[in-house]
């Protein structure tokens, strides 16, 4: 194992040293760990990981044309990469050595989405890649991860109307959003307490599984940013919504969220 370990980051993470730096996993002893852990259970998926990569060629220029169909002013110039994320994401945007990357991890796609209709995986990254150009805020609010991300997750739908929340990136812990449902009053009524918390703690809350020493359920940020886009949809279409800026969406998310609480409140009541 060490022997293949080394093969490793020799053949693979040489090749995308900003991503593999030994130091996003806490040392060359811990990254070393992980490495080997994930060589153990790469035959699980295999087939699945093999699936994915060879049909990505295919299906990133088709889902950059349907994305840029709804969005006509959209041209992908960020550096995009597909690869062994050790675990880390299915799909994403990160910040490595100052520079901006869209990252697609092989590994999580055969794990996560081994059967699934992956257009929203893609449609919700490219949002964000899109997004990021056009909403720039200095507010370290939850209100602007709730739009951020809740959007992303409203644009994915729209444009792939079928899909379940699975496909969505919703279901993760599995049943979350009807979870969430379940207790809407109590998570609306929190969330107008803390639109302004900058904390990583309420971040983490909202938007991680890292902690799990709350009642309501973990990860519901993505749900309810959804349902705060959803709303927001009435009365803006698609392009409108991206454009949106910082101050018209802090007006918009805490008009909404107000009604929201008012509305259960009153449902309540009845």
């Amino acid at each position: 194992m060490p022997e293949r370990v080394q093969a490793f980051k020799k053949n693979v993470a040489s090749k995308f040293p900003e991503f593999y730096a030994p130091e996003r996993a806490g040392g060359v002893a811990k990254q070393d760990a992980l490495i080997a852990d994930q060589i153990e259970k790469f035959g699980a998926i295999r087939e699945a990981y093999l699936e994915k990569v060879q049909k990505f060629g295919s299906a990133m220029p088709r889902h950059i044309a349907s994305f840029q169909a709804a969005f006509p002013d959209f041209r992908l110039s960020t550096p995009t990469w597909l690869i062994h994320s050790l675990h880390e994401m299915d799909g994403g945007t990160r910040e490595l050595a100052g520079k901006p990357y869209l990252i697609f991890g092989a590994d999580m796609m055969a794990t996560l989405h081994a059967n699934d209709d992956v257009t929203p995986l893609f449609h919700h990254e490219l949002f964000h890649v899109y997004h990021h150009a056009l909403f720039t805020c200095s507010s370290d609010g939850v209100w602007t991860n709730l739009w951020e991300e809740g959007l992303a997750v409203y644009v994915s739908q729209k444009l792939t109307p079928g899909a379940n929340a699975h496909e969505l990136l919703l279901d993760f812990p599995k049943g979350m959003p009807a979870a969430t449902q379940t207790q809407l009053p109590a998570a609306w009524a929190q969330l107008e307490q803390v639109l302004d918390d900058p904390t990583p703690e309420m971040h983490a809350q909202l938007f991680s599984t890292a902690r799990k020493d709350y009642d309501l359920p973990a990860r519901r940020g993505y749900y309810l940013g959804y349902l705060i886009a959803q709303e927001a949809g009435k009365t803006h279409d698609l392009a409108a919504l991206a454009h949106l800026s910082c101050g018209q969406v802090e007006l918009l998310v805490k008009a909404i969220v107000r009604q929201k609480v008012h509305d259960t409140q009153s449902s309540n009541v009845r």
